[in-house]
């Protein structure tokens, strides 16, 4: 009996115990969002897949707000987790989910209409909205002249925010909203005449206007605005404020301004630079580096003239070149990629030389069998610019589109469309500036048969001594015709 008693009365204690933890259990306070975060060891962001937002290329992810927040990422340390929304809606749709992302970066204009679904971090980058016309095109000045005009823009966007409160001033201004593009198609649109009009940030501009060379800015259209990050609407302000106290470390150290100028602070210019500037170079500056091309070009059984071309194509045969993505060095290798292949030092133009030649080599092999010769040489240079990823995705839309994976003139047509959304939102690496690698290749090429012509006298038994080349009159020449056509 006694035993019983001490018994119950061992149990109503524990339950008293238990009682209490749970009471002071559910009092407790849930962690903040910045807890949750370093709790969890990683930063969960939601991005658009864009050229000035996050995109991989051969450098791996890149792209100015997956630098920005990989720099927060580390900041907290922890890591970092990038989703992409395939629409703004979706983005702040997503924001709002208990279990999903903590924080948007993706070049978000600080909008009136947006605060009510997100709060906003201090601004890093300021743009100005504008209006863009193609070249030939009568060029519109003011608002009232959009009017009548075919325009289209970003569903959800900023711009189409401006539209519709200027439509209350021009009730006869029509626009459309889609879902279905992004920045790079409006520009596309465009510079195509398949739209008369789109409204597109100064940054975003900047950054793409080089790949369409009909497009125009008509005018600025509203005052200077503000990009921002956004965070969950509520009342934890604990991620919010450690945002805001990295993006002031990061104006007042300069890392937020060398990544402004890294990006947008010039535009790169692909394309020929011209036979006859060419030439001059072929006589002043490859026989500098005309052996270490041969002797590299014999150990990884590379045509040393192709190599010699990629090394022009990257630096102009300039052994100090730097790209604004950290690329360096004559043959212009990634820091990662010059490590794989052994390379202590990119600026050091034989060392460059023999990580290029190697990294090509090894590119090659790891192309599918089914390519063959001359073909697998052009692939080859195509994954050395844009990635072995972005290539088979461009493989796969050929196929579908019933031409030949394998061959180079059916993939070179497809590989543009690796920026627009309509397409790579249906591969499985995303976006990429698929023009690229065309102009890439079809430039090695040209080098290439300017080089071969030169140095065809020791093909045929001529002796011409190492390193002095002998060009004429370039323009004269045809193309090799041995060479499939480009």
């Amino acid at each position: 009996m006694f035993a019983q008693s001490a018994f119950r009365t061992r149990c109503a204690c524990w339950l008293s115990v238990i009682g209490i933890l749970l009471l002071f259990g559910g009092c407790a306070e849930e962690p903040s969002a910045l807890e949750r975060v370093q709790a969890e060891g990683v930063l969960r962001v939601i991005t658009r897949n864009s050229p000035a937002t996050y995109f991989q290329d051969r450098n791996g992810e890149t792209g100015f707000e997956y630098e920005l927040v990989k720099r927060l990422a580390d900041d907290l340390g922890v890591k970092l987790q990038i989703e992409t929304a395939d629409n703004l809606d979706e983005l702040f749709a997503s924001l709002s989910k208990p279990n999903g992302p903590v924080l948007a970066a993706a070049g978000l204009v600080k909008s009136d209409g947006r605060q009510q679904h997100a709060r906003f971090s201090l601004p890093y980058l300021e743009v100005t909205p504008q209006v863009i016309y193609r070249n030939g095109q009568q060029r519109p000045t003011r608002p009232a002249d959009l009017i009548g005009k075919r325009i289209l823009v970003l569903k959800g966007s900023s711009h189409a925010e401006q539209l519709q409160a200027l439509k209350l001033e021009l009730p006869d201004l029509v626009f459309e909203e889609s879902a279905a593009v992004e920045v790079v198609d409006l520009l596309r649109m465009v510079d195509e005449g398949q739209i008369d009009l789109t409204l597109v940030d100064s940054n975003e501009l900047a950054m793409n206007q080089v790949y369409f060379p009909n497009v125009r800015v008509a005018f600025d259209i509203g005052d200077e605005q503000s990009l921002a990050w956004a965070v969950a609407p509520g009342e934890d302000s604990s991620l919010l404020n450690e945002i805001n106290a990295f993006l002031e470390r990061a104006q007042k150290n300069g890392s937020l301004q060398r990544l402004k100028d890294r990006y947008y602070g010039h535009v790169d210019v692909l394309g020929y630079v011209g036979a006859y500037t060419f030439a001059k170079h072929l006589q002043q500056r490859l026989p500098r580096y005309e052996g270490f091309f041969r002797q590299a070009a014999q150990k990884h059984e590379v045509d040393w003239r192709l190599l010699a071309a990629m090394g022009y194509q990257e630096s102009l045969w300039q052994p100090t070149a730097t790209s604004k993505t950290g690329v360096r060095g004559l043959m212009m290798l990634t820091l990662r990629t010059a490590q794989a292949m052994g390379v202590a030092d990119r600026l050091n133009p034989k060392q460059s030389i023999e990580g290029g030649a190697k990294y090509i080599a090894y590119v090659k092999s790891q192309l599918p069998e089914s390519i063959q010769e001359p073909d697998r040489t052009w692939f080859a240079l195509a994954s050395y610019n844009v990635g072995g990823g972005h290539l088979e995705d461009a493989r796969k839309l050929t196929e579908a589109e019933g031409l030949n994976p394998d061959k180079w003139l059916d993939v070179q047509k497809i590989l543009p469309r690796l920026s627009q959304k309509q397409w790579y939102s249906k591969t499985r690496h995303g976006y990429a500036r698929g023009g690229e690698p065309v102009h890439f290749v079809r430039n090695i090429r040209r080098y290439y048969d300017i080089l071969t012509w030169v140095t065809q006298p020791q093909l045929e038994g001529t002796q011409v001594a190492e390193g002095s080349l002998h060009v004429p009159g370039i323009d004269k020449r045809q193309p090799n015709e041995q060479t499939p056509p480009l």
